[in-house]
């Protein structure tokens, strides 16, 4: 495990990066366990750098966020700085929270205890949210006066309904993980001892398989959600066909051909 810091003589704000070259994965931890992982604004930043170096770098296929200890995955942000912020700043602050939505690679939040605030809406930009049955799912900005300001609240809407966004938001309620998994915002819960090798399964399903193809069928998924269904077709076919020239193609069909495993180059 390699751990990786940027290319200025500084740190990460709190975030520790490290990547698993034989596992082509890269973990970056929210690392400031003794305030929840609390986000800083810089941090929210440097989270945008971090992807935009792992989003580039050939040897890291899939991309896991978690944080540090077992009582949260982040507790939200540092509320003390949004009275210090221009209001043209937060009103850009989700730009930096949907990096992980933009990778073209594979991400997985690995979530456990209080999820809240930005935490939450960095999860709900992840491709697949694992997490531990202690976690907690919550908006509560409404307790501040406030809205959720990065995403949270138009994810939620996407993926469990308006419905269920208001009775969640609106009201500032913490929604346990079985609620939050029957509501489709987890993609699995499993036990708080069980949850990393329930992440290292999904890593391994992940990185058997073609990077190219991965990389498309997000972009075409992200793409559609707010296209017609018509055009979602149209998006989809339109990337099927290219798909069709890829070396990792020729390489599955000749691999399932002759019944053997297919090593894909992500060509």
């Amino acid at each position: 495990m390699t751990t990786i810091n940027n290319s200025n003589t500084y740190q990460w704000d709190h975030i520790l990066v490290e990547k698993d070259v034989e596992r082509k994965t890269a973990t970056i931890t929210l690392d400031r366990p003794e305030k929840m992982n609390t986000l800083s604004f810089i941090a929210r930043s440097h989270l945008n750098q971090i992807f935009a170096e792992l989003d580039h770098d050939n040897d890291v296929s899939v991309i896991v966020i978690k944080g540090a200890g077992e009582k949260a995955f982040s507790s939200g942000g540092n509320i003390a700085e949004f009275m210090e912020q221009h209001p043209s700043v937060l009103s850009e602050l989700h730009m930096n929270v949907a990096a992980p939505e933009r990778s073209p690679k594979p991400v997985i939040a690995q979530l456990q205890g209080y999820t809240f605030g930005v935490g939450l809406e960095i999860a709900m930009a992840c491709d697949f949210r694992v997490a531990a049955d202690t976690t907690q799912l919550a908006l509560p900005e409404i307790n501040l006066g406030m809205i959720p300001g990065s995403g949270g609240s138009q994810r939620i809407a996407k993926i469990a309904g308006v419905g269920r966004a208001k009775d969640m938001i609106m009201r500032g309620r913490r929604i346990p993980a079985q609620e939050a998994h029957q509501w489709g915002l987890l993609t699995t819960v499993t036990s708080p001892e069980n949850l990393k090798a329930e992440v290292d399964k999904l890593v391994a399903d992940l990185t058997r398989l073609s990077p190219m193809t991965l990389k498309v069928l997000k972009r075409v998924l992200n793409a559609s959600q707010d296209a017609s269904l018509s055009m979602g077709m149209e998006i989809e076919g339109f990337a099927y066909g290219m798909l069709r020239s890829t070396e990792d193609f020729n390489e599955g069909v000749q691999s399932f051909g002759n019944k053997v495993k297919p090593n894909f180059q992500g060509k």
